[in-house]
C-alpha cells in the first residue's frame, strides 16, 4: 500500500471549487443557544478548518474532478490534470522579486512546471508570504514574471529554462494541476505550465 505525504495544498483553489461543487460548503455552521435573564438569544458561529479536515475537503474536489471533470493527464491534459511523475521542487523568490514555489520534471514528451505561493506548503509558519502579490501566483501573468528571468524569452522557454534550472534530488510526487498553458516547445516537446491543486510524495 502506497501513502501520500502532502506537501503543498492551495486551500484557495479547494475552498473555491467545493463551493461550487457543493453550494454551501465553504463553512460548517454550528447553532448555539444563549439563556439571559432577560432575553433569549440564538446564534450561529463558523467552525475554523483545520488538520483532517482540510485533506478530507481536497478528497471531496478530487473526487468530483476525478469522475466529471475535464481531468487529463501531462500528456494529455484537459482543464485539470493529473500525473505521478518524479519531480525536482523547491521554495525560492521569483525573478519579479517575490517568493513562489516550483515543481518541474518531464516526461518523454512533456515538460512540465508546477508554480504556487509559498503560502501553501505544508509546515509553512502563518506569514509565510510577507510580500503580497499584484496578482495570485495561480494567475498565468504573475506565474511567468515569476520564472522569466530573462527579457525577451517566450513562455515556453521560460518554463522550460525555470524546470531544468532545479536542483537536489528527484522525488516521486503525485499531484493535480489545473491547466494554465499548454504549448509546443522549442525543440518540438509539449510544455505544460499548471498551478497545482496538491502535491504529494508517494512511496
Amino acid at each position: 500500500m502506497s501513502f501520500r505525504y502532502f506537501v503543498y495544498i492551495s486551500d484557495a483553489k479547494v475552498e473555491m471549487l467545493l463551493q461550487q461543487i457543493e453550494p454551501g460548503a465553504l463553512r460548517k455552521r454550528a447553532s448555539e443557544v444563549g439563556l439571559g435573564l432577560q432575553f433569549f438569544t440564538a446564534k450561529r458561529t463558523g467552525e475554523s478548518l483545520a488538520g483532517a479536515e482540510r485533506t478530507a475537503r481536497l478528497e471531496r474536489v478530487v473526487r468530483h474532478l476525478t469522475d466529471f471533470g475535464d481531468l487529463g493527464t501531462v500528456d494529455e491534459p484537459g482543464q485539470f490534470f493529473w500525473g505521478l511523475l518524479p519531480l525536482r521542487w523547491g521554495s525560492t523568490v521569483g525573478a519579479d522579486g517575490f517568493p513562489m514555489i516550483y515543481f518541474g520534471g518531464r516526461t518523454g514528451k512533456t515538460v512540465l512546471g508546477l508554480g504556487g505561493s509559498r503560502a501553501h506548503v505544508f509546515g509553512a509558519p502563518p506569514g509565510a508570504d510577507q510580500q503580497v502579490l499584484p496578482v495570485g501566483r495561480s494567475q498565468l501573468p504573475s506565474l511567468l514574471e515569476g520564472i522569466t528571468r530573462v527579457d525577451g524569452t517566450d513562455a515556453p522557454e521560460a518554463v522550460r529554462a525555470a524546470t531544468d534550472g532545479l536542483r537536489g534530488p528527484e522525488q516521486n510526487m503525485e499531484f493535480i494541476a489545473k491547466r494554465l498553458m499548454d504549448e509546443p516547445g522549442p525543440e518540438g516537446e509539449r510544455v505544460l505550465l499548471g498551478s497545482p491543486l496538491y502535491v504529494a510524495l508517494v512511496d
